[in-house]
């Protein structure tokens, strides 16, 4: 198993501030130090993906490694926001994993149909969110091997 040599950084698009707080603190309670950054709709994803103001300092908000996307999002929503990462060629190579209240079979066949890399339905309790983390944690940031500068 190869450990990853940089830090990952995390880009959740989440319109709720309870679960970015619990999702924040689950992270805690892994005792993860990866970068975690939020936006609340799928045009802020957009916007932060193309460096678009007020996302225009890398420093400040780094090209992520990975995408934890919600679907059901005021404005874009997750399914437009989506499609629209996958369509474009300077972000398509970006892991998108879906992380929503959704169980719908459309919006898994939907998703994987625009190349999102998993689909996790919310748990409804903490120590389960505290349990997908982990499991996100080992297979993306110990596992799993992803490119060290955005591909063009």
């Amino acid at each position: 198993m190869s450990k990853s040599t940089k830090p990952i950084t995390i880009l959740m698009a989440e319109d709720d501030k309870d679960d970015q707080m619990l999702v924040r603190e689950s992270f805690e309670e892994c005792r993860l130090l990866n970068k975690l950054h939020f936006v609340e709709d799928g045009q802020q994803l957009l916007d932060y993906l193309k460096g678009r103001p007020p996302y225009d300092d890398r420093q400040k908000a780094p090209f992520p490694d990975i995408v934890l996307l919600d679907l059901n999002m005021p404005r874009k929503d997750g399914r437009e926001a989506l499609r629209e990462i996958k369509q474009d060629p300077e972000i398509n190579h970006l892991p998108v994993i879906v992380l929503t209240t959704s169980q719908a079979e459309e919006d898994i066949l939907h998703t994987y149909k625009f190349g999102v890399a998993g689909f996790i339905t919310k748990p409804v309790t903490f120590n389960g969110l505290v349990d997908v983390v982990k499991a996100l944690a080992n297979y993306w940031f110990q596992i799993v091997k992803l490119p060290d500068k955005p591909v063009n």
